[in-house]
């Protein structure tokens, strides 16, 4: 990289394309090349332009019968040649390539300098693409190939059309074609060109190429204002129908995907342009037709065809196109293309339907997971056509179904009701169907599927799951449901399934659940006992449990607490008694997330309103103490013990944090009580081994209570501890726990800002904690280095990069003690080769001057410090400015 750069490289990369190199070395010195005529145009006299383009068409008239990768980064470097002496030093650059290439005194055979010059062509717009020209020379550049593109387009045609052109010249025509139109070349002047590239789609080594020229051009932004020559499109993509049903026949999965992705870019780039033609409206919408066969396209994806996904975006613009014109257009269209949209629907559920268990059986977990995913856009695509045809499709889903269910006649295949299923539960996931008409018959319903079948049996569970709030409206219809979801909690199966349905239950229906609240707690503790579910549904099925309790009197709450805690807080004691090792660690840690998970959701308050933020306070509990600190306070004992044992151990400290930590967050004032000996404990946790986890907690506290007269004695002395100790971890040297340090400067900055007199305490050392901070700054983990910029600079926006988060602090410092900075900054960039020996003292002078006038626009102050940064680095004006 650092030779490539170099000045040197102008010498020595002629010398690596010599003919006795091998095409590796060669290929160096021509990369050499083009990273020298890109990057640093201006190192180059203006008297050396012509000699260095000769040189380079001599090299490339050498190469076109030698090495091709060698070609092609010669091309590279001759095009980004002409494109930094485009307009003005070479106004024909374009026909200047193609009359050289021509000419007949070359040594090199026709077909090789046809070669040549078509990879030169092709690579011209692609380094235009990429190139890092300035924005105004990118538009002179850009309209003054547009004018070359007449030099081009007809040298292509001709190629094309010409009967004695070899195969591997058409190919190369069409990569040059498919090259140019990303220009945003005027469609109509790629007529002839597209309708050639339609006819090579018959040849199939060119099939390739034509596609992706066709689709490219079709797709240009600026294709739409031709709407002629998409007309003339049509019938040449509707000719393909025969060519896509042979190729589905035959099993042809490339040639029917490449005819749908030319027909999908029509239609969806273009479906307001064509839908505006109100008078083509048979011809657009047979190619409505013609994409909806590519939808139901036979096989199941993504084994038998991978074409049906490609279309589904184009169903979601042609429905908003239709929905965005005026009501008169919008009721024409809309007796057109609701038909359509319910055939749509049975052909995207048929799509949905899993194949025969044998088959599916076959199927690796990689295409099965893809299956899923497919199945997932289906059910987007079925919610968002729900806003076309609205409450009619979920009577149409129910009708079916019902038929499905009460047929005598004919025995129903599992998969065709699970995918009715699965269309009703896409809809209700994110649909308000409350005003539904069909869904007590849906609940009706479901106890009347006889499910033999997992995959059925998961999608009835996630069904429930997505109606939970319209049981919420219609409690009397819980008991028809909810015996199944007991039910199917027993089965591993389905335990993603019925334990997430259970949690929507609970968290939706809980002032309905009291009457079933016995027999939940029951089948849960069976369920957890026997060990059926992995880890995150145990989790689940506690937070379902803590809704669950949530709506009880406080003695029922404190019985079913009792009888569901009890058994894992003797599993506990028993732990605590052994010696520490991998496998009672696991269990210890598993308890304690039961614990915390069934306390994030228990929560005897009610808010004033749901929809307030998490800052608000709660109404007391009438009827005492509130549970939960009834429990913890009676395991208090317990935990400390485990403590002891494991302080060490960074899980289980996290474990034992994140009980109390959502305990707090949850119960807000109610935790009150827990607080004095919550602090006394961390502090004891902390000052023996600090822990990460210990300070979160902490600043959780700070945040809740510390503003309140009486427990802010508890939480100062805890404040005073962590930081003295943290500051003798500085002492030892930080650097082998920037997560201690990371929390620890998010701990200070919540402080300052929920509690500045914690600052104000004589037994505080602010210079050190100041001087801690400095220190975080230099870390390399940039979530540390936020932290500390976040102390800094309170009220710092979370920012897009470390540099964002250094120029928050100059901001505010500018900000609020302008004086002072002035005299820090010239300090701090006085001594030579600081920060930077790249910079000059010009650049430091210019930048101190401009960060001290900019005390309004924080957005400015970051693009200084950005620019800065790259001058530091020496990377001002190179690719990295682009990206960075």
């Amino acid at each position: 990289m650092q030779a490539q750069v170099s000045p040197q490289a102008w010498h020595f990369s002629w010398q690596l394309l010599q003919p006795d190199k091998v095409p590796e070395i060669q290929y160096f010195g021509a990369s050499a090349l083009h990273i020298k005529i890109s990057r640093y145009w201006s190192d180059i006299p203006t008297d050396q332009y012509e000699s260095l383009k000769a040189q380079l068409f001599t090299q490339i008239t050498h190469f076109a019968s030698g090495s091709k990768i060698v070609l092609t980064r010669l091309c590279v470097a001759l095009a980004s040649l002409a494109l930094s002496m485009m307009p003005d030093a070479w106004p024909c650059a374009v026909a200047d390539m193609v009359r050289l290439f021509q000419a007949e005194d070359s040594p090199v055979d026709g077909q090789g300098r046809c070669l040549a010059l078509l990879e030169l062509l092709t690579v011209l717009p692609e380094e235009f693409q990429t190139s890092r020209l300035p924005q105004y020379r990118k538009g002179l550049v850009r309209a003054s190939l547009a004018v070359e593109c007449g030099a081009v387009f007809p040298l292509l045609e001709q190629l094309l059309q010409q009967p004695s052109s070899p195969s591997c010249v058409r190919q190369k025509v069409l990569k040059c074609f498919s090259s140019w139109v990303q220009l945003e070349v005027p469609l109509q002047d790629c007529e002839a060109l597209i309708q050639a590239a339609f006819a090579a789609l018959q040849d199939s080594e060119l099939f390739d190429s034509s596609v992706e020229a066709i689709v490219n051009a079709i797709s240009q932004p600026d294709a739409q204002r031709y709407v002629n020559t998409l007309l003339k499109l049509i019938p040449l993509v509707l000719g393909l129908q025969d060519q896509l049903r042979q190729a589905v026949q035959n099993g042809d999965m490339e040639t029917s995907h490449g005819i749908c992705r030319i027909a999908v870019a029509l239609g969806e780039n273009h479906s307001r342009a064509l839908l505006d033609q109100v008078e083509h409206w048979q011809s657009f919408l047979a190619l409505v037709n013609m994409i909806m066969f590519c939808t139901g396209i036979p096989g199941h994806y993504p084994v038998n065809e991978t074409t049906s996904s490609l279309t589904l975006t184009f169903w979601y613009t042609l429905q908003d196109d239709i929905l965005s014109f005026e009501a008169e257009k919008q009721a024409v269209y809309q007796q057109v293309y609701r038909p359509v949209y319910f055939q749509l629907v049975d052909v995207l559920l048929h799509k949905a339907q899993f194949p025969s268990d044998e088959e599916y059986g076959f199927w690796s977990s990689d295409e099965k997971e893809q299956f899923r995913i497919y199945r997932v856009d289906i059910s987007d695509t079925l919610m968002y056509v729900y806003e076309m045809l609205g409450a009619e499709l979920l009577s149409n889903l129910y009708d079916k179904l019902g038929r499905l269910l009460t047929s005598s006649e004919e025995p129903y295949s599992w998969q065709h009701t699970e995918a009715l299923l699965y269309g009703f539960q896409s809809i209700a996931e994110t649909i308000d169907v409350n005003y539904s008409d069909v869904v007590p018959g849906l609940i009706g319903l479901i106890p009347r599927i006889s499910i033999s079948n997992v995959q059925l049996a998961d999608t009835v569970m996630f069904t429930i799951g997505a109606l939970s709030e319209w049981l919420a409206d219609h409690p009397v219809m819980i008991n028809s449901v909810l015996p199944l979801v007991l039910h199917a909690l027993g089965n591993p199966e389905l335990s993603v399934s019925s334990v997430s349905t259970l949690k929507k239950i609970c968290r939706e229906c809980k002032y309905d659940l009291p009457p079933y609240a016995a027999n939940i707690v029951a089948v849960s503790q069976d369920v957890l006992m026997k060990q059926i579910h992995k880890t995150s549904q145990c989790m689940w099925l506690m937070q379902a449990l803590g809704f669950l309790l949530s709506a009880l009197q406080v003695e029922e709450i404190l019985k079913n607490l009792h009888s569901l805690i009890s058994p894992y807080i003797q599993q506990l004691e028993k732990l605590a008694e052994e010696i520490p090792n991998p496998s009672n660690k696991l269990a210890i840690v598993h308890i304690l997330g039961l614990l915390s998970n069934l306390f994030t959701t228990l929560d005897v308050s009610h808010h004033e309103d749901e929809h307030e933020g998490p800052e608000l306070r709660k109404l007391p509990v009438p009827q005492g103490p509130n549970p939960v600190v009834v429990v913890l306070q009676q395991v208090f004992q317990l935990i400390q013990k485990v403590l002891s044992k494991w302080l060490n151990d960074a899980q289980v400290v996290e474990a034992v944090c994140a009980i109390f930590e959502k305990s707090v967050k949850t119960l807000l004032d109610d935790f009150a009580p827990m607080v004095p000996q919550l602090c006394e404990m961390l502090g004891r946790m902390y000052s023996t081994i600090p822990q990460a986890s210990a300070l979160d907690l902490t600043r959780q506290l700070v945040h809740i209570f510390a503003h309140e007269p009486a427990h802010f004695p508890p939480i100062e002395a805890l404040f005073l501890l962590v930081t003295s100790v943290t500051l003798t971890l500085f002492q030892q040297g930080p650097r082998d726990h920037p997560d201690i340090v990371d929390s620890f400067m998010q701990l200070l900055a919540q402080a300052l800002k929920r509690k500045p007199d914690l600052f104000l305490c004589e037994q505080l050392d602010v210079k050190a904690v100041f001087q801690c901070a400095v220190l975080a700054l230099k870390f390399p983990e940039a979530p540390t280095v936020k932290a500390s910029c976040g102390f800094f600079a309170i009220g710092g926006q979370a920012s897009r990069s470390l540099m964002d988060c250094f120029a928050d602090i100059l901001f505010a410092l500018n900000k609020h003690c302008f004086s002072l900075l002035s005299m820090w900054i010239k300090e701090a960039l006085q001594p030579p080769g600081f920060p930077s020996a790249r910079l000059s003292p010009e650049q430091k002078d210019t930048f101190s001057q401009q960060i001290l006038r900019e005390r309004v626009n924080k957005r400015r102050v970051k693009e200084m410090v950005k620019e800065f940064t790259l001058l530091c680095r020496g990377l001002h004006g190179t690719d990295y400015t682009a990206d960075y």
